[in-house]
């Protein structure tokens, strides 16, 4: 049997490529089923929505969600069957959207409030814009009781978007950080508590956020022993010199803050007592210096 020219020009006329799986098409309903709904997209026979694929979320009145007469934006799930009819899905193209508008929300640094809607051993999983995302227990803010966290609202920052591995990882502690961070300018005096001790510095924890008071920004003399002049949990008041919020860095200094070489290393209580004496010449200081 030869296939002739006609024949192909026949089988292409009978298969309309622009409804093809995968195609973003527009439809208006025209009537409803307890299965789902149906669709007129201007081919041969009308398209079908299941119930499953009406929305992120679920529907108990698919009248109310998608009424007759309405025209939407759908994806075609499934080609063309012998009479015509495509498989359509709302929800699918839901999701796609919202992968696009986080991953550029991801971009923008955006702060995102969620809901805790499970738990795991790792952490809690959340609502973010109907997509499933994780904080790791790590990134939590309070992460002793998860449980607990069930039902509550979290403002959010993004630790990793990944819509073909469908990973959305978010980090409450990152937001935190971004919101303190807004707050803060150079030039700030700062109350915290040393977080840690390292061979460079020390690590101060203020408001949410932690701080690098580096061992050359402690006093204008050398500092031989770190651990001789402070310690972990200890108080103390410094100056921002430095922030870097695209890394959340933020450098600290009480050097500034001596009226002489070394009075931090001499006489470190007297100074801290005595800050608020001091702050009018912190601005000169930090414009003069390059610290």
């Amino acid at each position: 049997m030869t296939f002739s020219t006609e024949d192909f020009a026949r089988a292409l006329a009978d298969h309309d490529y622009t409804f093809q799986t995968g195609s973003t098409v527009k439809g208006t309903v025209i009537g409803h089923a307890s299965e789902g709904a149906m669709i007129e997209i201007g081919g041969k026979s009308d398209a079908f929505l299941p119930l499953k694929e009406a929305s992120l979320e679920r529907v108990d009145n698919l009248e109310e969600a998608l009424p007759v007469g309405e025209e939407f934006e759908f994806i075609i799930i499934r080609d063309q069957d012998m009479e015509g009819r495509v498989v359509l899905s709302l929800r699918r193209l839901m999701v796609q959207r919202v992968w696009e508008r986080l991953i550029e929300r991801e971009a923008n640094k955006d702060i995102l409030d969620v809901e805790v809607t499970g738990v795991n051993k790792g952490g809690v999983i959340v609502d973010v814009e109907g997509l499933r995302g994780f904080v790791p227990r790590s990134h939590l803010s309070e992460s002793d009781d998860l449980e607990s966290q069930v039902g509550n609202t979290l403002s959010v920052g993004f630790l990793e978007v990944n819509q073909d591995n469908n990973k959305l990882v978010m980090s409450q502690r990152l937001a935190a950080r971004s919101q303190a961070m807004s707050t803060l300018g150079v030039g700030q005096l700062v109350s915290g508590k040393v977080a840690s001790l390292k061979p460079y510095g020390a690590f101060v924890k203020f408001e949410g956020v932690t701080g690098l008071l580096h061992i050359n920004q402690i006093s204008q003399n050398y500092v031989d022993s770190l651990s001789k002049l402070l310690r972990e949990g200890q108080a103390i008041k410094a100056i921002i010199v430095s922030l870097d919020e695209s890394r959340g860095r933020i450098s600290l200094s009480t050097k500034v803050l001596e009226k002489y070489p070394g009075e931090v290393l001499k006489e470190f209580d007297t100074v801290m007592e005595d800050i608020d004496n001091r702050l009018q010449n912190v601005g000169k200081l930090l414009a003069d210096s390059e610290l």
